[in-house]
C-alpha cells in the first residue's frame, strides 16, 4: 500500500471516529444526527449534482440502503444516548464484518479461511472485553450489536448498489431517504436548537470520512483499506481515554484493540 492510501485510510478511520465522538457527545444525540444527516446532503448535493451517474436499476437499492441507514442512525442515536462511545464504538463496529462474513457464508455459499475464523473469535473476545466481565449491560451491548446488523445490512446492499451508480450520487440519494423522516419525527423545534456548528461539522465529517474511503479504494486493494479502517475503533477508545469526560478501563482500550485485530483479519482473510 502506497504512502497515500495509507494517509487517505487512515484519514477516514480517524474521520469517523471524530463524528461518532461529537455525536455520543451531544445533550441529544437524536436531534443532532437529524442535522448532522440535512447538513451532509446540503454540502455534498452540489457535489453529487456535479458528478451524477445513476442508473435506474440503482433504485432499490437506494431505498432499502436508505432504509437501512435510517434505522442505522436511529439505533446509533439510541445507543450514544444509553452508553459511551467507547462501548458502543467497538462493538458496533467491530460486529459489523462479523455478520457480513456469516450471511455470505449463510446466503452466498461463500468460504471462509482459517484467518476469517480466527478474526471472528477475536472479535468476540474483544466485543467481551469491551463489556466487561460479569457487568450487567447486557441491553447496550445487544443494542450495539444490532447496530452492528445495520451496518452490515447496508455494506451488503450497497455493494451490489455501486454497481449502478456512482458513489457520491448514490451516498446523497441514501442519506436524503434517512434525513427527511428523522427531521420530521425530531420535529422543527428540536431540530434549532441541535443545529449548532459542532451538528454541522458532524454532519460534514460524515460524508468526508466516506469520501476518504473512496479516494483509499481507488489507490488500493479493498481489503487493505477495509482492516485498516477499522483502526477508528482504537482512535475513538485512546482519544476518549486521553482526553474524555469520564475515565475509560484499561480493558476496554485492549479490547478495542483486539476487536480492531479481527475484523483486519476477517478483511485480509
Amino acid at each position: 500500500m502506497s504512502a497515500a492510501a495509507l494517509a487517505l485510510v487512515l484519514g477516514s478511520a480517524a474521520v469517523h471516529a471524530l463524528w461518532n465522538a461529537l455525536l455520543a457527545d451531544a445533550d441529544d444525540t437524536h436531534a443532532t444526527t437529524a442535522v448532522m444527516l440535512v447538513a451532509g446532503v446540503v454540502l455534498f448535493a452540489p457535489v453529487a449534482a456535479l458528478t451524477w451517474d445513476v442508473d435506474g436499476e440503482a433504485t432499490p437499492y437506494v431505498l432499502a440502503s436508505g432504509t437501512l441507514e435510517l434505522v442505522y442512525f436511529a439505533l446509533l442515536a439510541t445507543a450514544y444516548a444509553r452508553a459511551e462511545l467507547t462501548f458502543v464504538y467497538p462493538v458496533a463496529r467491530g460486529s459489523a464484518p462479523v455478520i457480513v462474513l456469516l450471511v455470505s457464508v449463510a446466503a452466498l455459499g461463500a468460504a471462509v479461511s482459517g484467518l476469517q475464523a480466527a478474526g471472528v473469535l477475536a472479535v468476540a473476545a474483544g466485543v467481551l472485553l469491551v463489556r466487561g466481565l460479569g457487568r450487567g449491560r447486557g441491553a447496550d451491548l445487544a443494542l450495539a450489536l444490532v447496530v452492528g446488523a445495520a451496518i452490515a445490512g447496508y455494506t451488503l446492499v450497497d455493494d451490489h448498489g455501486l454497481r449502478h451508480a456512482a458513489p457520491i450520487g448514490y451516498l446523497t440519494l441514501v442519506l436524503v431517504i434517512a434525513a427527511v423522516p428523522y427531521a420530521a419525527v425530531v420535529g422543527p423545534a428540536a431540530l434549532r436548537r441541535a443545529a449548532t456548528g459542532r451538528a454541522v461539522l458532524a454532519g460534514a465529517l460524515m460524508f468526508g470520512a466516506y469520501l476518504l474511503a473512496l479516494g483509499a479504494l481507488e489507490v488500493a486493494e479493498a481489503a487493505p483499506v477495509a482492516a485498516l479502517r477499522e483502526t477508528g475503533v482504537v482512535m475513538a477508545a485512546v482519544g476518549a481515554a486521553v482526553w474524555g469526560r469520564t475515565r475509560v478501563p484499561l480493558a476496554r482500550v485492549l479490547g478495542a484493540c483486539v476487536v480492531v485485530a479481527g475484523a483486519a483479519a476477517i478483511a485480509l482473510g
